[in-house]
């Protein structure tokens, strides 16, 4: 399935959405309109796809790593920006 232009919209905000003025939440709810919780079940959608990797490999590689380190750090019972216990 080829990404549509609200797919591909989501991975170039993904790539310097710092760069936008104010809070991500609003500039997802500004540029995409809709909630924040629908902005992130997209992407994590998106995430599984090979188009959407092929698409723009950096963004997604970044994004599934930051995904299981939370994944981990929940499973684990500790905060994602811990350093891991020797």
């Amino acid at each position: 399935m080829a990404l549509s232009d609200r797919d591909r919209a989501i991975l170039d905000f993904e790539r310097s959405w710092w760069t936008e003025p104010g809070s991500k939440r609003a500039a997802i709810e500004r540029r995409f309109q809709m909630s924040s919780g629908r902005y992130y079940q997209v992407l994590g959608q998106l995430l599984e796809s090979r188009e959407a990797a092929a698409y723009d490999p950096l963004v997604v590689l970044r994004l599934r790593r930051r995904r299981d380190r939370r994944r981990k750090a929940r499973y684990e019972g500790s905060s994602a920006g811990e350093p891991p216990s020797p």
